[in-house]
């Protein structure tokens, strides 16, 4: 074997060679009891009813019960769950009624069944409050209008594109309104300053850790290059590593989706959101089959910085979103007669339509969101009616003879 990612093998033994490139492996807790797991990009291979272990932990397990210094921090994180699919994740309060976590803590993978997004449930401290709250539009069915994400359906083979897996999240009523986590941008060069002086942690629900119960993963490395992958590997592996956070905070099932926090004189401010495990995958071959897969390497946990969607947050809060499958009926018939939509006028908000708005946003020099909002709505229906062909057929009264 040359090295970890080698891709020569021993005599006799066959070659070993990395499989798919890399994994982010990402494990997932079913409704607060079974657990399942989602491996990206190796086959699901974890039976559901396994012992549960940690994603990553690094050395020995760094994590404690949440200090007292963050007591207030348990008031803005919470546990998201679904009441009909296998999984939990950790998201926090960035306003007073919008969530932030992974987006696949939503949508899943590409390979995945979409979610009934309205089935979606924050609880908020879960530790002592557990103040339940659902995502806005649950009631009548427009609940994924009130999801904004990096991508809805995560590419799972290189370039991974982990850098969008993001979701900022409108909820049903104000559940946040005992305070919020301040989000800052910082480009990854000062993120390795500030983990170098010690000052980059993450505070998340684990359900190996005193499950449900938030603890504190102390001081952690943040690093460009790794013993089993360096940066031009990483690069290969991921699409716009620049936005990614690579770091050693000790995780386990149910993290996905936790803020990457930074601490600050004001308090804890989010720099990103822990995403997944980041896995060297390893295969024997012989004759070029794959004979036997040969356990994979650990490189570090990944998060996708805040400079993702930080800029994202501002636009979300203020967006009137279209409150009703009619009106969304509307704005889908408005985007095909400017041939910009092609689907079904069936009131739902999908990536087809989502497409369909940043390409009606960009062509008029808006901001691209992406957004079904009321803006957009009057927007393309006043350009609608005001737009008329150059040789299109004029009225005239015909006079009837008397």
């Amino acid at each position: 074997m040359q090295d970890k990612r080698g891709a020569c093998g021993t005599k006799g033994r066959g070659d070993v060679r990395r499989a798919g490139a890399a994994a982010l492996g990402i494990l997932l807790t079913a409704a607060l009891a079974a657990d399942s797991a989602l491996a990206w990009p190796a086959a699901r291979e974890r039976n559901a009813t396994t012992a549960v272990e940690p994603i990553a932990v690094f050395g020995s397990d760094d994590r404690t019960p949440l200090p007292p210094k963050y007591k207030d921090v348990r008031e803005k994180i919470g546990l998201l769950f679904n009441t009909r699919r296998p999984t939990v994740c950790t998201a926090f309060c960035v306003a007073k009624d919008v969530i932030a976590t992974a987006s696949h803590c939503l949508h899943g993978t590409a390979s995945d069944q979409d979610a009934r997004l309205g089935d979606f449930i924050f609880a908020r401290n879960f530790d002592a409050a557990r103040d339940f709250t659902r995502i806005a539009g649950h009631d009548n069915g427009t609940a994924a209008l009130n999801v904004i994400a990096g991508a809805a359906k995560l590419s799972v083979r290189p370039p991974i594109d982990a850098a969008r897996d993001w979701a900022l999240v409108r909820l049903s009523r104000p559940a946040c309104s005992k305070g919020v986590l301040p989000l800052r941008s910082m480009p990854l060069e000062q993120v390795l300053t500030e983990a170098a002086a010690q000052r980059v942690f993450q505070i998340a629900y684990h359900r190996d850790y005193t499950p449900w119960k938030l603890s504190y993963s102390r001081p952690c490395d943040v690093a460009k290059s790794f013993e089993t992958a360096d940066w031009p590997q990483i690069t290969q592996d991921f699409a716009e590593a620049q936005q990614l956070i690579l770091h050693t905070c000790d995780t386990g099932g149910a993290s996905s989706g936790s803020p990457i926090l930074l601490d600050t004189e004001a308090g804890p401010e989010v720099i990103g959101i822990n995403v997944g495990t980041y896995v060297q995958s390893k295969v024997l071959m012989r004759q070029g089959k794959v004979k036997e897969r040969l356990k994979a390497d650990t490189v570090a946990n990944t998060g996708v910085a805040s400079a993702a969607f930080a800029s994202r947050l501002e636009t979300f809060e203020r967006s009137n979103i279209v409150s009703s499958k009619a009106e969304m009926r509307e704005l889908q018939a408005l985007l095909k007669q400017r041939a910009l939509y092609a689907g079904r006028l069936d009131g739902t908000y999908g990536a087809t339509v989502k497409a369909a708005i940043e390409a009606y946003e960009k062509a008029e020099g808006l901001q691209v969101t992406g957004l079904a909002t009321s803006e957009i709505l009057r927007r393309l229906a006043s350009s609608t009616s005001t737009e008329r062909p150059k040789d299109a057929p004029r009225g005239r009264l015909r006079r009837t003879k008397s």
